[in-house]
């Protein structure tokens, strides 16, 4: 009898680390689970645990195992290993190292800046990506400070704990497209680690769907005396950085400006985000960052990537970049107590669903044409995508003052489609790639004219 009890033991612990495969599987019930999935306690957890570190300045101890950014990116490297190994070695965790030299303002000596990635492969687009990341380092008043404690608590052992979160939840399974979580380092200092890993992908062609960036995603109580946890913001930049002079001009009569791959990714967002989360909405800010700020996601869209930070709405500036004092009455620093574990929970499960989604779909259409100048209807074409869990495309279209899109039409394996009655002029126009599970693709605005 103990002998059939251990067997059943055994077999129960060989299927628990069995990973899910995502082409066989109804997109809309797995985004409703993956949307509750989130541990409030874990991120919990894992804040506190890096806000143990004492500092995580970016030139803070390399050497202790106890303080300083070099135990605190052990760690999360750590945490990335041991989600592997239960899955079976499903991601390929390691550092990567930059050494950036003195440079008298923030990098006051050499310093070695060192990111951690965990690289979930994809089964069928092995080198093509959604990129998940949260920032290792911390900061206090003085940016050159690099000894002093700094919790760091929101400011950003939120978005580090909740990348390691969304790991956690989307190991379980096996997508298309490969995902990375990563831990940057630098950012506090001039956004050095998200510099470097966007030049190294540029350097090695890396297809890089999406990268989003997550600063901040733990605070509910705002400087403006709003408590608010039931919205976040979406920054993304309207048209890629590295477009062309001729795709420039070409938004001047065709329309665009609003339409870049980073603006689409903040649409699916918010769609996502209104479809399955409860009691949240996404709000989209039509600017590349906070005024006079910049996050995580900037490098990588510098160099012509998509990508797009969430963070909270209502920021309390009284906990970012200070030291931790009480002056005047308020309290200053950012510590474990202006986190709201929940708050960063829904956050998480936001990043959870969309990645799922987008390394769930089929590759998106490429060579988007569209025609219809002085003509009653609307016609759209484009590249067949080979893939044979292709469902079809679906045609979007919205009001030319409209921030997301409002109707759709899902018109099957074709690769031109005329919507009837419906006049170019008056709208702005879009098409997704739908895979046989349900996961669309991000949408693609049209980039050329059809003149037949």
């Amino acid at each position: 009898m103990k002998t059939y009890i251990f067997l059943a033991l055994g077999l129960i612990s060989m299927y628990s680390y069995s990973q899910i495969d995502m082409s066989k599987k109804n997109m809309e019930a797995v985004l409703y689970e993956l949307a509750d999935a989130p541990s409030a306690k874990n991120i919990e957890n894992d804040i506190i645990k890096l806000v143990g570190f004492g500092t995580r300045h970016t030139l803070s101890d390399t050497t202790s195992s106890t303080s300083g950014i070099g135990a605190a990116r052990r760690w999360i490297k750590a945490a990335f290993d041991k989600i592997s190994k239960e899955c079976k070695d499903c991601l390929e965790v390691s550092f990567q190292r930059n050494l950036v030299k003195q440079d008298n303002r923030r990098i006051v000596h050499d310093v070695e800046i060192v990111n951690v990635l965990a690289v979930q492969r994809g089964v069928k687009y092995p080198n093509s990506y959604v990129i998940m990341s949260g920032d290792i380092d911390s900061r206090v008043s003085d940016a050159n400070n690099f000894t002093s404690d700094a919790p760091g608590a929101n400011d950003n052992a939120s978005g580090m704990a909740g990348t390691i979160e969304v790991a956690r939840i989307l190991s379980k399974y096996k997508f298309p497209f490969s995902i990375i979580y990563v831990g940057l380092s630098g950012e506090e200092q001039g956004l050095y680690g998200g510099k470097y890993m966007a030049k190294v992908a540029k350097e090695k062609a890396w297809d890089i769907i999406a990268v989003i960036n997550n600063d901040m995603i733990g605070n509910i109580h705002g400087i403006d005396g709003v408590i608010d946890n039931s919205t976040f913001r979406v920054f993304s930049e309207a048209i890629s950085a590295k477009a062309s002079e001729k795709e420039k001009n070409a938004m001047r009569y065709y329309g665009g400006e609003v339409d870049g791959p980073s603006r689409q990714l903040a649409r699916y967002i918010d769609k996502l985000t209104d479809n399955y989360m409860t009691n949240l909405d996404a709000i989209m800010i039509y600017r590349l960052d906070r005024f006079g700020r910049g996050g995580h996601h900037k490098p990588f869209n510098d160099e012509g990537f998509t990508g797009v930070r969430i963070m909270e709405t209502h920021e309390n500036y009284h906990m970012q970049h200070q030291d931790v004092r009480t002056e005047n009455g308020i309290a200053y620093g950012d510590v474990i107590s202006g986190v709201d574990f929940d708050y960063a929970a829904k956050l998480t499960a936001v990043n959870a669903i969309t990645l799922a989604s987008l390394a769930s779909a089929v590759p998106a259409p490429k060579n988007v044409k569209i025609g219809g100048i002085v003509q009653a209807s609307t016609k759209l074409r484009w590249d067949r995508v080979e893939d044979e869990n292709l469902k079809g495309y679906k045609i979007y279209w919205r009001e030319t003052t409209a921030a997301q899109w409002q109707k759709s039409r899902f018109v099957g394996k074709v690769t031109e489609f005329t919507l009837k009655n419906i006049i170019i002029d008056n709208y702005f126009f879009g098409i997704a790639s739908v895979s046989n599970n349900g996961a669309e693709s991000l949408i693609c605005f049209p980039e050329g004219v059809i003149r037949d």
